[in-house]
């Protein structure tokens, strides 16, 4: 059985490459829209990993800890939907919010961070070099928010903004390999009608020749060889 040869799918990818950064473009000028998608990443990033995370924990003591760490930071995401959706445009105009905002981010880096070196410390998790580098950049990041004087939603909406960027990018450049194998297969699919036809027409014109016959002598005209 022949496999497909093209697909459709490039036809999504761009669509969502569009939706993606315009998503992004809009965050920055939209602090709403930066809390509401700001909780709704940390959500999906906590709800995610329960399941391949707790089953790939060989101690009961870090399941514990790593299921806690889930658990808050799905409360945090959940509040801060639900702070973007219900306070809309008053998030600027209320400064508590800001606060609630900036030190959510700060605890979910900080506890990420800290759940990570004390399991690969105390509890001998073993790790991966890139890992233990990514997790000393959450801690610096945590740092880096509590402390910044101009921190807020402009910022996280410009770093939102990349992302969508570089993602938009690389389902762009996705989408158009798909696109290009469609339109290889929609060629070949014509050049092989136009073969088809030629081999058709051949068969047509053999079919109207006239057969040749043979016109034979009759046997007292033809020569006797001894």
């Amino acid at each position: 059985m022949n496999k497909t040869k093209y697909g459709y799918g490039w036809v999504l990818k761009w669509l969502l490459a569009a939706i993606l950064l315009g998503v992004g473009i809009y965050m920055v000028f939209a602090d709403e829209v930066v809390y509401t998608i700001t909780g709704v990443s940390i959500v999906i990033f906590s709800i995610f990993r329960v399941v391949p995370l707790l089953k790939s924990l060989h101690k009961e003591v870090l399941r514990t800890i790593n299921l806690i760490e889930i658990i808050f930071d799905t409360l945090i995401g959940g509040v801060m939907i639900y702070i973007g959706i219900t306070k809309g445009s008053n998030l600027a105009n209320e400064a508590i919010w800001s606060g609630i905002y900036r030190y959510s981010l700060v605890f979910f880096f900080y506890a990420r961070g800290l759940v990570f070196f004390n399991s690969v410390v105390f509890l001998g998790e073993k790790t991966e070099i890139p890992k233990f580098w990514v997790h000393i950049a959450a801690l610096t990041l945590g740092a880096i928010i509590a402390v910044l004087p101009n921190f807020d939603y402009t910022t996280v909406g410009v770093f939102f903004l990349i992302i969508a960027l570089i993602g938009s990018t690389y389902l762009g450049i996705d989408g158009f390999g798909g696109y290009k194998k469609y339109r290889e297969y929609s060629k070949e699919l014509n050049e092989g009608k136009a073969k088809e036809s030629q081999k058709d027409d051949a068969k047509n014109i053999d079919k109207e020749l006239p057969e040749s016959k043979v016109i034979e002598e009759p046997e007292e005209k033809r020569p006797y060889v001894n």
